[in-house]
């Protein structure tokens, strides 16, 4: 399996509220540039918008703290990974939805950890969505 390999790394910290914080404030800044949804541009899909909002809504309504934290803290990693990668992602449609197809991308961050960043694409309106982004 080929990895894009990332300069950024994990966010450092040890509880929730202090990687949230640098991580949100990243997003914040991508929020700032738009008036709408904040959103990333891909060079794998050509230049297309990737939207994020939907990434927080996914992380925020878990239940399990240890998982929040192990998530986000690939945040910076993912997005440098969505913006840059040109390389194939393992793409397979929804079998509960035959307009959806979810892509995953794999990338390796500074230190040499493994990640995979999913990507949600909704066939009909050509929208795709950042849902989740997990340790291997």
């Amino acid at each position: 399996m080929q990895y894009y390999r990332t300069r950024a790394g994990k966010i450092l910290g040890t509880n929730f509220k202090e990687v949230h914080k640098k991580a949100f404030d990243v997003y914040l800044e991508i929020k700032k540039k738009t008036k709408r949804r904040p959103y990333i541009r891909s060079t794998y899909f050509k230049k297309e918008k990737i939207f994020l909002n939907l990434y927080w809504e996914h992380l925020l309504n878990q239940d399990n703290w240890r998982d929040r934290l192990r998530r986000i803290k690939y945040f910076i990693a993912a997005l440098e990974l969505m913006k840059n990668t040109t390389l194939e992602p393992t793409s397979k449609e929804n079998p509960n939805k035959s307009g959806e197809i979810f892509h995953r991308f794999s990338g390796k961050d500074r230190d040499g950890e493994v990640f995979f960043v999913q990507i949600k694409e909704y066939r009909k309106k050509n929208q795709k969505y950042l849902i989740s982004i997990f340790p291997e």
